[in-house]
């Protein structure tokens, strides 16, 4: 269980949001929405432990977590908005060396198996700088379909993904909520997500 209690966040001195409370329970998506500048990116951060709000706490299976607390590390996958590739390592390495800031240790096969799911097996040797935006997008999703992580959040995750990327993330997405997984998600489109196990936060409205 993910739940919010009372938290506020500033821009400078701007004041993105205030008093946000909710709650998200195994198997739910939490879908945020809201014009741009409206806070989403603030909001995800704050859940990830990342940034601390102005007030208000986070709470992690009813225990209060803080900014870089070890205890959402080991249940937390998040992604942010860029896809944080380094240029001169290949497809395999970016994904190997993504693993390892996890601290995930992954079988080679295991990390080929997961770029050929993403239709990557082809792309697997190439500098991460030749690929397109959309590709480089999908060394994310094998990410996320290699580590065991309970709670996914993720920024924009639609962005530069094509018709056939985005379905796969929604295959994936279906997938960790049915096994019992929350997800967080900042999004201007559609996840297609079930809509029993969905819900909409918009903040800014």
């Amino acid at each position: 269980m993910l739940e919010a209690q009372q938290l506020s966040a500033r821009r400078g001195f701007a004041r993105l949001f205030t008093d946000l409370s909710f709650r998200v329970a195994p198997g739910e998506a939490l879908v945020v929405s809201g014009a741009n500048g409206a806070g989403k990116t603030t909001l995800l951060r704050i859940l990830a432990g990342l940034t601390a709000p102005s007030s208000g706490g986070m709470h992690w299976n009813g225990r209060r977590y803080s900014p870089f607390d070890p205890l959402l590390r080991g249940a937390l996958a998040f992604s942010g908005h860029l896809p944080a590739l380094k240029d001169e390592l290949t497809a395999e390495e970016n994904l190997e060396s993504l693993l390892a800031l996890d601290g995930e240790k992954v079988a080679v096969a295991s990390v080929r198996k997961a770029l050929d799911d993403v239709a990557l097996a082809r792309q697997r040797t190439l500098p991460a700088r030749v690929l397109s935006q959309g590709q480089r997008r999908r060394i994310g999703l094998a990410r996320l379909a290699l580590l065991r992580r309970a709670l996914w959040i993720l920024d924009e995750p639609l962005t530069a993904l094509d018709a056939a990327g985005a379905a796969l993330l929604t295959r994936m997405l279906t997938g960790h909520l049915a096994s019992g997984g929350l997800a967080v998600a900042a999004t201007h489109a559609p996840l297609g997500l079930p809509e029993s196990r969905t819900r909409a936060l918009v903040l800014g409205g």
